[in-house]
């Protein structure tokens, strides 16, 4: 299931469309010359819509509104600790040639754990990730994320690290059974606000007693219709894709 979804993710890269349609239109340039025109603005206008942020940002608001923002000063004292799932560090070839941490564009989910416990030292925190990549190599995703705790001045003992599981659907599970963990306490969940849905849905399934705690927020709450950048665009539509395709595998495989 592991491989298969990571080949699957070959489908929520947008770039990989226009480079299939315009291949598609070599193809076809001697035998039907019309087709591959016609493949050819078809490609063109998947790389427009591509920078276009107003489908993505509507696509991923309605993700990342599903689980109300919690300010960062409530009162978190019936909590008995913090969940914050992987996916925040660079990859572990990267990591393994730096001494400093080398965080991701979700690295709120790391710099949150920080701010939560020093607010509330009574908190129990658990980083979960091991490797989320097929090929990859190099120090786990706990353990990139250990560089990073430990430059905060955050003991091992403060921090304690699942480093095995390899997506949502292992994290719940692999989570749950470290030791002295109670799934039935109250825990709060860290993780991207579009990942939030999935995650959220995976955990209650697994049993566990989880509030939302969203982070890394990447839409606007009011989309601009002219807002425009091919820059930007294909990360972002991978991102949503995933989530997307991420959902609906979940649902048909029973994990949410």
């Amino acid at each position: 299931m592991f491989v298969a979804s990571k080949i699957l993710d070959v489908v929520t890269q947008p770039l990989w469309y226009v480079l299939a349609l315009m291949l598609a239109g070599l193809w076809f340039i001697r035998s039907h010359p019309m087709r591959a025109r016609r493949l050819w603005v078809a490609a063109s206008l998947v790389l427009l819509l591509i920078g276009w942020s107003y489908p993505r940002d509507r696509l991923g608001y309605y993700l990342e509104s599903q689980y109300e923002e919690m300010d960062p000063k409530a009162d978190l004292s019936a909590y008995v600790g913090v969940v914050v799932l992987g996916g925040a560090t660079e990859s572990g070839e990267l990591q393994q040639a730096h001494l400093q941490p080398l965080l991701a564009a979700s690295g709120e989910r790391l710099t949150t754990a920080v701010a939560l416990i020093h607010r509330n030292p009574h908190l129990r925190v658990i980083y979960t990730g091991g490797e989320g990549t097929l090929m990859g190599s190099g120090p786990s995703e706990a353990e990139r994320a250990r560089v990073f705790y430990t430059t905060m001045g955050l003991a091992d003992a403060r921090i304690e690290y699942e480093s095995k599981s390899r997506n949502t659907h292992e994290n719940a599970a692999f989570s749950a059974n470290m030791p002295n963990v109670d799934i039935r306490q109250r825990w709060l969940l860290v993780t991207s606000a579009t990942h939030m849905p999935r995650s959220m849905a995976t955990f209650k399934k697994a049993g566990w007693n989880v509030t939302a705690y969203p982070v890394d927020y990447q839409s606007k709450p009011a989309a601009d219709w002219l807002d425009y950048s091919i820059a930007k665009g294909p990360p972002a539509w991978d991102i949503i894709l995933h989530e997307y395709l991420g959902i609906a595998v979940y649902r048909l495989t029973g994990r949410m």
